[in-house]
């Protein structure tokens, strides 16, 4: 090619990028005004265009997303070294539920022109969707190629919002504004600082609909923040404002199908899902849905006075006869505690299946390692089934979400994250001392390297964690603040300070009304009280460290045992695997010390061990050396952590039908049936004799026969059914 056919067809390139870059400005520009017929006419024309990128744009505006994505494809194979065509892909793939397909994109535009201020935009966007510090850091990095770019503004301030900083959140709003008058997503933020705060009408959204009058988009935004505070009934209530002004946004109706979801409405829930499936939304959010929707006839629910209790048929007959007692129990120790009654009945939903479980949970921050939610009066967790043996404690859980139920209900939903989880960890602490949050080795490194957040600043460990074990690190956190409060100032103080957080106190007025000092000196009192505490396990860490990767087996029993009561003495509360508790209970054991095998697994125990074999082991020399109370006390824990084990029912069962409690015999025996153990006539027998032993005559009967039926020739059974004739 000549150089003359070289230089005009760069200058009819030229010209077509900018007017193609003009023609989508104009379309985008009038739909930002609300002019949506004129915006789509203006979509419509771009479609006609002779290149490709201007298609794919006119195409992307129309919502019509896999023509736009084919020429998207065609453009970047006419424009192979544009960053523009891979940015403008990456939005399509944003806006159409594929974060990590765009993020690609932005990274690639970014290697072709590292000065791209929006591709850092949207990659900060793409983190702040999974609550990553890195959004932070991303915005900022788009301001510095570009301090006009009143968008990472914006996100800013939203992102601050999501961290509780109404200060900042608003200064950066303004930032926003102050480049542009047109700054609609701060004008939202702002908003929803009003909306959060009380005040149902907002100028800022007066000003939002003057410039767009269908701009559902802002009361998206309030519907967002009411969702991360657990406000799900304001979030259902602005989620349906938005649409009202813009039918077709499909992400927001799916969020409140999942919103409407966990409030347990899920007739609703399941027409705004199946809505957003038919207009072809279909992201994994709203498909896990529906078909986690579709598994409900799985379940039935069990009601008393105050509760509802949802189980999995496969599992109900094993799993009522512990959970609904224990949920009565809760109810009734917080309604007396907390001074109030919940304005209906509790409703616990217990998942066997971990995927469905989180499926009700979706989009809601700091929730690693996801064991229990509340939603309202609406908590759903996972069943003991859903868990590898001794993984979780279904009980602790349980009183740890219950607790929620209460103060948020208690605060209108107004309580901060830090003190709602705090007390809640401090809770099951009072329930049981083997259940509050244990000093595991994050935690421990955390407090050696001077982690721990001031109690102010203590929901961003929460929400936008800064390393990877900071949301663990922040529940035991507060856990500690409120085990603090109650040990120096008593329930009362508690009680105080949940009613200010109801008169939308901030945490250092709420301390300072009721504990009567200032936040500093909360802060440097409850610091040295901790230190008491963790001083000598933080000193020996890294002592004990060393000593786990040093250790060898050694010569003998007695040097093993050395070696291992040396490791425990370091790190005394650490029970998780390989503690030397279990080490040492296994060698006093082979050396025939069953007292020193005992107390071992003892302290196990009541440090909250949750190893099955462990605590079977500890049964069984309990019942052994005739520490019967000690004996059901470790089974009963086994059924909070595990009651899954038929063996350990059939041990309970036996115990407690020896000591004469044959009601909780009979609950055993019947767990055990429930299991479908592999001894059906066995089985069948030990619940006759438990029955029997509760003058149930006619029942004992019953599973006499089918012992028999199993077994006819079993003498013992034969010898039962004679008794009860007679």
């Amino acid at each position: 090619m000549s150089r003359y056919n070289v230089s005009f067809a760069a200058a009819v390139l030229f010209v077509a990028v900018h007017v193609r870059a003009a023609g989508v400005n104009d379309c985008r520009t009038l739909k930002r005004h609300g002019q949506t017929r004129e915006a789509a006419a203006c979509f419509e024309r771009l479609t006609r265009a002779p290149d490709s990128l201007s298609r794919a744009e006119g195409y992307f505006g129309l919502g019509h997303y896999d023509v736009a994505n084919d020429e998207f494809r065609m453009a970047l194979k006419e424009q192979p070294k544009s960053a523009e065509v891979r940015y403008e892909w990456g939005l399509l793939y944003l806006n159409h539920y594929q974060p990590g397909d765009a993020a690609k994109l932005f990274e690639e535009a970014l290697e072709l022109d590292p000065n791209y201020a929006r591709a850092y935009l949207e990659l900060a966007r793409i983190a702040g969707l999974s609550y990553d510090k890195k959004a932070l850091d991303l915005a900022q990095e788009a301001l510095n190629h570009d301090p006009k770019l009143y968008e990472a503004h914006e996100l800013l301030a939203y992102l601050a919002l999501e961290d509780s900083d109404e200060e900042r959140a608003k200064a950066e709003a303004q930032k926003a504004l102050a480049i542009s008058n047109e700054a609609l997503d701060g004008m939202a933020v702002l908003a929803s600082i009003d909306w959060l705060g009380g005040k149902t009408q907002s100028e800022w959204m007066d000003r939002i609909l003057k410039i767009n009058p269908v701009y559902g988009e802002a009361y998206a935004t309030g519907a967002h923040f009411f969702t991360i505070n657990r406000r799900y009934e304001l979030a259902v209530e602005y989620g349906r404002k938005a649409l009202e002004l813009a039918p077709d946004l499909w992400q927001v109706r799916s969020d409140l199908g999942l919103n409407l979801m966990r409030l347990g409405r899920t007739e609703e829930a399941r027409k705004e899902l199946q809505d957003c499936f038919e207009a072809h939304w279909r992201d994994a959010q709203t498909t896990n849905a529906l078909k986690f929707l579709d598994t409900l006839g799985q379940y039935q629910t069990f009601q008393t006075g105050t509760t509802e209790l949802m189980l999995n048929k496969s599992e109900a007959s094993l799993l009522r006869p512990y959970i609904e007692p224990e949920l009565e129990k809760a109810v009734a120790t917080y309604e007396r505690k907390y001074k109030m009654k919940l304005p209906g009945k509790v409703r616990l939903e217990v998942y066997p299946n971990h995927d469905d479980f989180v499926v009700r949970t979706l989009g809601l921050p700091g929730q690693g390692g996801l064991l229990g939610v509340t939603f309202g009066t609406v908590v759903a967790m996972d069943s003991p089934s859903a868990r590898p043996p001794g993984d979780f404690n279904w009980a602790s859980t349980m009183w740890h979400e219950l607790s929620h139920v209460y103060i948020l209900t208690a605060t209108n939903h107004l309580v901060p994250r830090w003190f709602t989880e705090g007390l809640s960890v401090h809770e099951e602490g009072v329930r049981d001392a083997a259940w509050g949050d244990r000093m595991t080795p994050e935690i421990v490194s955390a407090l050696k390297n001077k982690k721990l957040l001031p109690v102010a600043d203590l929901d961003r460990g929460f929400v936008r964690p800064q390393y990877p074990t900071q949301v663990l690190v922040s529940y035991f956190e507060a856990g500690k603040v409120c085990d603090y409060i109650a040990q120096k100032w008593g329930d009362d103080a508690i009680l105080g300070m949940v009613h200010s957080y109801a008169g939308r106190k901030t945490t250092a007025e709420a301390i300072q009304d009721n504990l009567h000092e200032s936040i500093d000196e909360f802060n440097r009192d409850f610091q040295a009280w901790l230190d008491q505490q963790t001083a000598d396990t933080v000193r020996h860490f890294d002592d004990w460290k060393r000593s786990i990767a040093n250790a060898k087996k050694a010569a003998s029993i007695e040097e093993q045992i050395q070696q291992q009561t040396a490791i425990r003495d370091q790190y005394r509360t650490y029970v998780g695997p390989n503690s030397p508790y279990e080490s040492l209970a296994e060698l006093y054991a082979s050396k025939g010390d069953k007292a020193e095998a005992l107390k071992e697994l003892e302290q196990y125990r009541n440090l909250g061990g949750t190893y099955v074999k462990a605590l079977k082991d500890l049964a069984r020399l309990e019942q052994e050396t005739g520490s019967v109370k000690e004996a059901e006390h470790t089974l009963t824990e086994l059924n909070y952590i595990y009651p899954e084990d038929e063996e350990a029912h059939r041990m309970f069962g036996r115990l407690l039908l020896d000591s004469g409690d044959a009601t909780q015999a009979v609950r055993e025996f019947s767990a055990v049936l429930a299991l479908k153990p592999s001894d059906v006539a066995e089985s069948h027998y030990d619940l006759a004799k438990a029955l029997d032993a509760a003058h149930r005559t006619n029942e004992a009967k019953d599973q006499v026969l089918l012992a028999l039926e199993a077994a006819p020739g079993f003498k013992p059974a034969q010898q039962l059914l004679l008794k009860l004739s007679q």
